[in-house]
């Protein structure tokens, strides 16, 4: 329980069903401006709140030790290794789903409820997560590490509904000021610009990093940046150079602590290489003919083939039409249909001409 819009509709409507609900709110990071005078994050609060509205039981896991030791650490260390981090893939698979798991154990329940616009469907003895109906809301992209043994005791409630009906549920059973209230924030530990949160959490990057050179396509210097880990491929705003026409960020060296920039069309391709597959049944992946795959969470799905396995355990992608900036440390999530049927890292495209 978050104590937002979502979470509170799922416990109505589960309690609505029959079921006995326990609320579990996760602390796991602090943000100063969240705060309430006593120190507890006003999303605890309101969780608790709620919870004794409803009539349920409500517990509280102080996840913050762990969760700076592995997503924050994981978020700073991508962007010291030059790639561009997705932290909620890795914490619902680490810490969110991992906590109600154990509590629920804990606590005797059989089943664990997010608020995640997604739904589940059980084929040939498979769980795979197929997309919400709401595609402005889907999240089915965040959540492909998830475990067969934790998508068969997962109930999505709000993956047949859109956000606007759940906040007309929510109003027509008196909770009309929760249903007026405004979305989370992207990424829950940060507030403002990542830049300084890197700066906050790896206060030697600076004097460690330092300044390095923007190159071009073919290695000529064009000016200086701030230093790699300020960047992402594609990224255009914010580069504080000036060269008459816009310039995009196409790849980043940290070994040189270059960065490359040059025009849109550079950024367009076919191919990309992915790492850490995760499937949910490998046979039918790689025989599916309607194979389609996300590079990044708001971009659409673009058809594609799985062409081979590469050495180290990577694999190149083919897809049906130029993509455009593909960013390592980034997710790739494939589907077939509405259905989710595996994702990957997308790796380091370096030596990728050679499997051409």
């Amino acid at each position: 329980m978050s104590g937002g819009i979502d979470s509170t509709a799922v416990c109505l409507m589960l309690q609505e069903q029959g079921y006995e609900v326990v609320g579990v709110t996760m602390r796991v990071f602090d943000v100063p401006s969240q705060l309430d005078a006593d120190g507890c994050p006003r999303f605890v609060c309101e969780a608790r709140d709620v919870a004794t509205r409803l009539g349920i039981e409500h517990h509280v896991a102080d996840e913050r030790e762990p969760f700076h030791s592995s997503i924050v650490r994981y978020f700073t260390g991508e962007y010291m290794a030059g790639r561009t981090p997705n932290p909620c893939v890795m914490c619902n698979q680490l810490f969110k789903f991992r906590v109600l798991t154990e509590w629920a154990d804990r606590l005797g329940c059989a089943y664990i409820a997010t608020g995640h616009y997604v739904q589940t469907v059980c084929e040939h003895g498979h769980w795979y997560i197929v997309t919400g109906d709401d595609a402005l809301k889907d999240q089915s992209y965040f959540l492909w590490r998830l475990s067969q043994e934790v998508l068969a005791r997962s109930i999505f409630p709000l993956g047949g509904w859109k956000k606007p009906d759940v906040r007309q549920y929510l109003a027509d059973r008196n909770f009309a000021l929760k249903a007026r209230e405004g979305e989370s924030m992207e990424v829950c530990f940060i507030e403002g610009d990542y830049r300084d949160f890197l700066r906050q959490h790896c206060p030697q990057i600076d004097a460690q990093i330092g300044p390095g050179k923007y190159v071009d396509s073919v290695g000529r210097v064009l000016g200086t940046h701030q230093g790699y880990p300020y960047y992402t491929i594609g990224q255009r705003k914010g580069l504080g150079i000036a060269l008459g026409k816009p310039a995009y960020v196409l790849k980043i060296n940290p070994d040189k602590n270059t960065v490359m920039l040059g025009d849109v069309g550079q950024l367009l391709t076919r191919h990309m290489l992915v790492e850490q597959v995760q499937l949910v049944d490998t046979g039918r992946f790689f025989a599916e003919q309607q194979l389609t795959v996300r590079i990044r969470y708001r971009s659409r799905v673009v058809p594609c083939e799985v062409v081979r396995e590469v050495e180290g355990g990577k694999f190149l992608i083919r897809f049906a039409e130029e993509v455009s900036a593909i960013t390592p440390g980034q997710s790739a999530v494939f589907y077939v249909g509405n259905r989710l049927v595996g994702g990957a890292f997308i790796a380091s495209q370096r030596g990728i001409n050679m499997y051409l």
